[in-house]
Formats: C-alpha cells, structure tokens, sequence
C-alpha cells in the first residue's frame, strides 16, 4: 500500500542526519527511521518547504551481507528467547503474574534507558490506540506462554508460541488490510494441524496447558500485528518496548502484590536473567527485520525449538515424545513453505 507523499527516489547517502538522493535532489532533515519489508524508512522533512507534510525515503540498496547478518540476528533472538523459557523454568514455583512482573520490569528500564539517551520521550501523532492493542495482546501472550513453559515440556511450549505469524497473518486481513492467497490459508491449516500433536486434545484435561500455550501463540500474533502497524506509523523501536514493559508491569502490580510469594536470591536471579535474555530477543528480532525482509529470515526463528530442546534435554531432563516431534516437524516444514512460497511469489 502507497504512503501518501512517500518520496521513493534511490537514496544515495545519509550523512550528518541528513539523506540525499542519487538525482541530486536537495538534502532532507531525517527525523528518524524504521525498517520495513526488508528495507529502511527514513521519516524526512522537506528543507525548503517547512509547512509540507512529512515524507518517507526508501532506502533500495540491499546486499546478501545484509541477509545473513539478518539471519545471524534471528537466530540470535531465537537463542535469547529460548534462554528466558529455561531462566523462567529454573525459577521454580512461582506465581506466573510475579514471573511476568519481574521479565518486564528489566525490559522497562532498558527501553527507558534508550529512551533518555536519545532525549525524547514522544509518542507519534495516532499510535496509543496500536501500543495499547500491542501491550494488552502481548501480556496475555507472555502470561499464558510462561503458564505452558511451567506445567510444559519448554521446547513443546516454544513450538506452541510460535504458531505467532499465522496467527500474524489471520489478524493482518483486519487490523491491516492485507489479503492472503489460498496457498497461505493451506499453510496456516497445516501449521495447526501440527499444533494439534503437541495439544494432545484427546488428552482431556492434560492437554489444558497446551491449549493455554496455544492461546499465548495468538497473543504474540496479535500483538506483532500492532507492531507491524507501529512501524508503519513511525513509532520508534525502544518506545514501542517501553510502552508495552510499563504498561504490562503496570497492570501485573495489583495480582503479584496479591499473590506475591517470598523469592530466594537464586530465584531474584534467574527471573532477572529471563528479563535480560527477553529484552535481547527483542532487540536483536528488530534489528534482524532492519537488515532483511520477513520472507527471508523468519524461517529461522524456528531455531528456538531446537535451541528449547537441547536445554530440555541438559538441565531439565526433558526429551519430547514421538507425537510431539511429529508436530515440530510439522509446524517447522510449514514455516518452510511459507518462506519458499513468499520469495517465489514476491510477497
């Protein structure tokens, strides 16, 4: 889709906050970026004609470096994300509001720490009505993802989590009005067929903690929908992330007061140690779609399983069951033929 008075023109440099295309146009002031579809978005005003609206360069250089540096930052963002489900596991029998407080609180002050460096704190014109969508998704997703990875197998609940881009994909058609091919709602019906091996719904009440993973899947999908139209609005990164940690930190206070349960220091370090490997993951997932473009690196963020079972395996003495595999397998091959069919299709 079009934005009205985006400026397309090749940019050939950006140097001293200021960007100038490759016809020699006159310089722009860069108010700040955000990547999108693989490429870079620089939000830029027009020198001369201060009372014109904002408008957007496309930064159309794009090397294979750049796809494997954004595939070695997804997989990186895989490993962290994979650390904080072990860190949260290693806790121990807390309740899950306190482990939510405690993982978001350390991504708060990250995110406010970027935000004083860069000394603004502003919201863009239109985005609290997509931050408050973002941040109510995405605590539910958090709340009911550390639910599965308490009562789960962890590389079963990272697999349930990450059925996040389909879900993605069913809420794009109405919070961004991007339609779907025939091919992709097969994919999408083939991902949760595979979902259905590791819920186990014949298990009756057994399978209850899958399902509630299953649920933290759409959590996460909705709410990386919200960031998906954040981007599109401007909205910078580390506010985005404040946002969402202060307002899920916020909201978690009243229930971990109520239900609070003494920690050991052991215990303070491990959920500190899941915050920490959270606010990594998010960071290194938004520099990852900076460098490349979703169809070619999302694939990999799959690694995560794989990364949940090797810790299952060496500190949790986990090893999943065949039917469980038979899932992976399934989920994973359809995050493949996502990929193969979005770079054949252009999409």
């Amino acid at each position: 889709m079009k934005r009205k008075n985006r400026k397309n023109a090749p940019i050939e440099n950006v140097t001293n906050g200021r960007v100038k295309n490759k016809n020699d146009a006159p310089m722009y002031e860069i108010n700040g970026s955000f990547p999108e579809n693989g490429h870079t978005m620089y939000e830029v005003n027009d020198h001369i004609n201060k009372n014109k609206p904002t408008m957007y360069a496309l930064k159309t250089k794009k090397s294979a470096g750049n796809r494997w540096l954004g595939v070695a930052c997804i997989i990186l963002a895989a490993f962290f994300y994979s650390l904080m489900s072990l860190f949260v596991r290693l806790s121990g029998d807390i309740p899950t509001f306190q482990k939510s407080f405690f993982r978001n609180l350390v991504a708060a002050f990250v995110g406010f720490a970027l935000l004083l460096r860069s000394g603004s704190f502003k919201m863009k014109k239109g985005s609290l009505p997509a931050l408050l969508g973002r941040s109510i998704a995405g605590t539910v997703g958090i709340l009911c993802n550390f639910y599965a990875i308490d009562r789960m197998n962890i590389s079963d609940a990272s697999i349930l989590n990450k059925l996040a881009p389909f879900f993605s994909m069913i809420f794009s058609v109405f919070l961004l009005k991007e339609q779907s091919s025939a091919v992709d709602w097969c994919i999408t019906a083939l991902a949760f067929v595979g979902a259905a091996f590791v819920v186990k719904p014949t298990a009756g009440l057994a399978s209850l903690p899958a399902l509630i993973g299953v649920l933290g899947g759409l959590g996460a999908g909705l709410a990386y929908t919200f960031v998906r139209k954040l981007g599109k609005n401007g909205e910078r990164t580390a506010f985005i992330v404040f946002f969402f940690s202060a307002f899920s930190c916020l909201s978690m206070l009243p229930l971990t007061i109520a239900a609070y349960r003494p920690m050991t220091w052991g215990q303070v370090g491990w959920l500190l140690l899941a915050g920490c490997a959270a606010s990594g993951a998010q960071f290194s997932v938004t520099a990852a779609y900076k460098y490349a473009a979703a169809k070619e690196i999302s694939v990999y963020d799959y690694s995560q399983v794989l990364f949940a079972a090797l810790w299952g395996v060496l500190f949790l003495s986990e090893v999943p069951d065949f039917i469980s595999v038979i899932g992976y397998v399934i989920i994973i091959g359809a995050a493949v033929l996502k990929a193969l069919y979005g770079k054949k299709s252009g999409k």
